[in-house]
């Protein structure tokens, strides 16, 4: 019983800190815009680490002047830098580098938008910190970059995977886990579109201060167990994520806003990050099933005493992050 009480606390104590820092796995990105035949804009935009721009720099095609821009400069979130290059050759075929990206663990996005062709996206990671531009790209790539980002975005979001922790403690039918499941989806993917294409903007604090919220209310009726009475969280799960799952959504869009859509082919990037979304869910589900049915056939039950353990972990952590995001208001 001691080593799962740890198993289940410690994680859950070393979260803030991994959420404190999580500005720090936020995409950098960089826009690159024709103005003319050669000359062309540059907008630049480094992740903030403790303070200071990520010791990350975009390195233009040798035929291009400057190959680098000028100092960032801090928007209180990240640092951005704007510039204008004149290129004397067509740069497709030519490399892109994002000069550090190998010593980091972030990714970096970059959109072209030429005159003649259709706007390219092309996804920088530690692994291909080098890329050459490519004369076009299509729909499905496109589709491909941004699942891709949904999928990691929410492996890398700890307070949308602390709710979905605290929602499988707390539905213990595998039906109605399933039915709670999907109208959380349902639902993030309704606001995620709205903010999207700007019919609904709410800021961002108030935003992740209520999605922390919504975790201390399931924290809440974890350590309720059992107790006798209505309670629409355990009766009318799905109802409770609906409502919950639409303040989520909204904290994937920012994330989204963050990132960038390309102009041309917006939906089929909503689409696909949306799913990758629901991807990194399921598989973050299907990890802890994994480990539920390990622990089964380990010790056979699970006491109420560790599950309201979990459920005071779950809350202290998500208690850190409303006060966190209160203050800074």
């Amino acid at each position: 019983m001691r080593w799962l009480i740890c198993f289940l606390v410690f994680p859950l104590c070393a979260w803030p800190a991994a959420k404190a820092n999580a500005h720090a796995l936020d995409p950098g990105y960089l826009e690159i815009r024709q103005i003319s035949s050669d000359t062309w804009s540059v907008h630049w935009r480094k992740p903030d680490v403790n303070g200071q721009p990520m010791a990350i720099n975009a390195v233009l095609p040798k035929e291009c002047t400057p190959i680098r821009g000028p100092s960032p400069r801090s928007d209180g979130r990240t640092w951005v830098s704007s510039w204008i290059v004149e290129c004397h050759a067509d740069i497709a075929g030519r490399p892109i580098t994002i000069d550090g990206l190998e010593a980091q663990k972030n990714d970096v996005l970059v959109r072209l938008h030429p005159f003649e062709t259709e706007p390219t996206t092309l996804r920088f990671t530690p692994e291909t910190a080098i890329q050459t531009i490519p004369s076009q790209q299509t729909t499905w790539s496109v589709f491909a970059t941004y699942a891709l980002l949904g999928f990691e975005h929410i492996l890398e979001g700890w307070d949308h995977l602390l709710f979905v922790f605290a929602l499988f403690i707390l539905v213990c039918e595998p039906w109605r886990l399933v039915g709670a499941v999907t109208a959380f989806t349902f639902a993030h993917s309704i606001t995620l579109a709205l903010a999207t294409f700007g019919v609904l903007t709410v800021p961002g604090p108030p935003v992740e201060a209520v999605i922390a919220l919504s975790i201390v209310f399931l924290a809440t009726e974890i350590v309720k167990g059992e107790e006798e009475g209505f309670r629409l969280s355990k009766q009318k799960p799905w109802i409770v994520c609906f409502g919950f799952g639409l303040l989520h959504g909204l904290g994937f869009a920012g994330a989204l806003a963050d990132i960038g859509l390309p102009a041309n082919d917006i939906p089929a990037a909503l689409l696909a990050f949306n799913l990758g979304v629901e991807a990194g869910q399921l598989s973050f589900v299907g990890a802890l099933v994994l480990l539920l049915v390990i622990w089964r056939l380990m010790v056979r039950s699970i006491s109420q005493s560790t599950t309201v353990i979990a459920g005071y972990g779950i809350g202290s952590v998500s208690m850190y992050w409303l006060i966190e995001r209160i203050s800074g208001f």
